[in-house]
């Protein structure tokens, strides 16, 4: 992934500063060729405007934030027809691994289907992607369409044949 990020923040005279460059935290998953994930920034319920701030990042215990917290990051999904490697329980386990918090939230019975306790922000920046919800209900989305999604139970499909790019900022929400 060679998207760069920046995090900026405070020198000791008060002056704002370039604290963080470099590429996102993350990157390409060996058993499902051409899916990347990098994380660009985490907050916490209650976070504040520190000077120095530590990388959120690479300290992040889960990519579902808590209630009240934030996680953004840059979701690169590959074409279903470049299909998805050859070992499905390796895939898992990587996902589990690198994606804590989010893989608990995949249905085992429907590949793909997820839902977690987040308000959903995202927006497409290349290529084109489906969201499909219960029911059959579908949409495609294409770069410079943007998607809220409330806690809902959803699966994304690139049906294209060239790679997607979707930022997604969540925010930890609780469910009524």
């Amino acid at each position: 992934m060679s998207t760069i990020r920046i995090v900026t923040g405070h020198g000791s005279a008060g002056q704002s500063d370039i604290l963080l460059e470099g590429p996102l935290l993350g990157g390409a998953f060996e058993h499902t060729p051409g899916f990347e994930v990098g994380i660009a920034w985490g907050t916490t319920p209650q976070s504040h405007i520190e000077a120095r701030p530590a990388d959120s990042a690479a300290a992040l215990a889960s990519v579902v934030p808590a209630q009240g917290g934030t996680v953004a990051m840059l979701v690169t999904f590959p074409p279903e027809s470049a299909g998805h490697g050859g070992d499905p329980a390796a895939a898992v386990a990587e996902i589990a691994r690198r994606l804590p918090g989010l893989a608990e939230c995949f249905e085992p019975d429907a590949p793909g289907f997820h839902r977690s306790d987040t308000i959903d922000y995202g927006v497409v920046v290349a290529g084109e992607i489906w969201l499909e919800l219960d029911g059959g209900v579908t949409r495609c989305l294409r770069q410079g369409d943007v998607i809220v999604q409330i806690g809902t139970r959803h699966a994304w499909r690139n049906r294209s044949g060239h790679p997607a790019r979707v930022f997604f900022v969540l925010l930890g929400a609780q469910r009524s």
